[in-house]
């Protein structure tokens, strides 16, 4: 049995002194610096909704970004220059996403890369930033995004998981090798519009996944992020035969669905499951007011990818330092989720990025897009051992390595998972209601996702 690394994620950490070092820990080991750019500075340009219905998951990325570059500019910055950063919040609207990228890109000294926060951002700005030459960095996949309406294009977007529609093929093999679990499995595709929340139903991952035995419904089901009532949804999947529903949200996506079968009754009768997103710490908070009837929030057991090392693996040296410096910045356990890892691999990546580059083109002034997406192309690197990078000499834009897991909940001891609300360990909050401690289990190891993007190599 997989050996599980079950850590308590504290609600409110502990604040320990923050000591000066001046050499990185010797796990972190960056290209050796060709040139010293002391008195420089490296700008992280990055905009997107920081306020709107992705608040819970940017908001952190933020943290984790602020953090990270105080980390490593008082350790050397990129050989000697020091990161700053210029952000905008466009709320969630494309037309402020314009803006911004206007903004940026009419800069006199543009940027050589940006970071982008969504999928329909990066749809949308995706052949602007070709024709610009400007790299952009995503933690969000979609097939348009990334690879154009042909789904065969490369672009100047690179994203550091794996395409959402690679993800739902993870899941399907999965279940597809797990037959004794999810007899005659029929999924439902619930999720919200939009190009994030209908990324994942394509024809190719339908095909796929019933080469895999797992039969997806034609017929999906879409939400507002703003819903409060989706029962009807969730009751045309299961009057159509579905026993699996499968998510493309985040936050209060995964969330309203797991509500919604735990009010209907249905727990016993559908396996919930979704993106990466849907198994982040901010869904297993959301869920305290929505308990099952074994007492714990009703995501209890959700299934989906978990493409890098989490929070509870601490055994690995980059996630016991992140797990340092989140106590070190007091960050509460509603910062302590995916986008605060991603911060921090982040910085980490264009420390890398940067130094292979400047040592190649001689200097940060000779810097631009072009190089930056020469070294992308070609980039072999592990930012704080997260995940690996490796776009595999600019073949592709998604990076494929994958695994699955469950979230579930700490136990009262700490050292284990609860079976029920009465053995979970709670925390009293503000307002009145109660936290659980979510914990991810990894299901499997690490391995590529399938590659679905129209004409991929595993599209039947």
């Amino acid at each position: 049995m997989r050996k599980l690394l079950l850590v308590v994620l504290l609600l409110s950490v502990l604040v320990v002194p923050a000591f000066a070092q001046e050499e990185l820990p010797d796990f972190i080991q960056h290209s050796e610096c060709s040139v010293d750019l002391t008195g420089e500075t490296v700008t992280i340009y990055h905009f997107g909704d920081i306020s709107g219905s992705y608040a819970f998951i940017t908001q952190p990325l933020v943290a984790g970004l602020t953090d990270a570059m105080a980390y490593f500019n008082a350790r050397g910055g990129v050989c000697g220059a020091t990161f700053v950063q210029d952000n905008r919040d466009t709320g969630g609207d494309l037309a402020q996403t314009q803006a911004a990228y206007d903004a940026y890109s009419s800069l006199e000294d543009k940027p050589d890369l940006v970071v982008l926060y969504a999928s329909a951002d990066a749809e949308l700005l995706r052949e602007q930033l070709a024709e610009d030459e400007i790299p952009a960095l995503i933690s969000a996949g979609s097939v348009a995004g990334l690879y154009g309406e042909d789904g065969a294009t490369n672009g100047w977007v690179y994203a550091t998981n794996p395409l959402y529609a690679d993800q739902i093929g993870s899941f399907c093999a999965y279940v597809g090798a797990n037959p004794e679990r999810y007899p005659e499995p029929v999924v439902g595709y619930i999720s919200w519009p939009g190009a994030f929340g209908e990324s994942a139903f394509t024809a190719e991952t339908i095909a796929y996944c019933a080469a895999q035995g797992v039969t997806i419904l034609e017929t999906p089901e879409y939400f507002s992020p703003a819903a409060t009532d989706i029962s009807g949804n969730v009751l045309n999947l299961v009057d159509a035969g579905a026993n699996i529903l499968y998510t493309n949200s985040l936050a209060s996506g995964p969330f309203m669905v797991a509500k919604t079968v735990a009010e209907l009754g249905l727990e016993d009768e559908v396996q919930l499951a979704g993106v990466n997103w849907a198994l982040d710490t901010s869904v297993g908070l959301l869920s305290r007011t929505a308990l099952g009837s074994d007492g714990l929030p009703a995501v209890n057991g959700i299934v989906g990818s978990l493409p890098f090392l989490w929070w509870t693996e601490r055994d690995q040296p980059g996630i016991a330092l992140i797990n340092e410096q989140a106590a070190a910045n007091a960050r509460s356990l509603s910062s302590q989720n995916i986008a605060y890892l991603l911060g921090w691999s982040i910085v980490d990546t264009y420390i890398e990025m940067y130094t292979q580059t400047v040592n190649r083109v001689g200097s940060l002034d000779a810097v631009d897009g072009a190089a930056i997406q020469e070294t992308l192309d070609t980039i072999q690197y592990s930012p704080l051992g997260l995940y690996d990078i490796d776009y595999r000499g600019g073949e592709i834009r998604a990076l494929p390595g994958n695994r699955m897991a469950t979230m579930m909940f700490l136990n009262a001891t700490g050292d284990g998972v609860a079976t029920s609300g009465e053995d979970a360990m709670k925390v009293d909050l503000p307002d009145g209601t109660q936290a659980f401690i979510p914990v991810l289990v990894p299901l499997t190891g690490f391995e590529d996702a399938p590659d679905l993007r129209p004409g991929g190599a595993d599209v039947p």
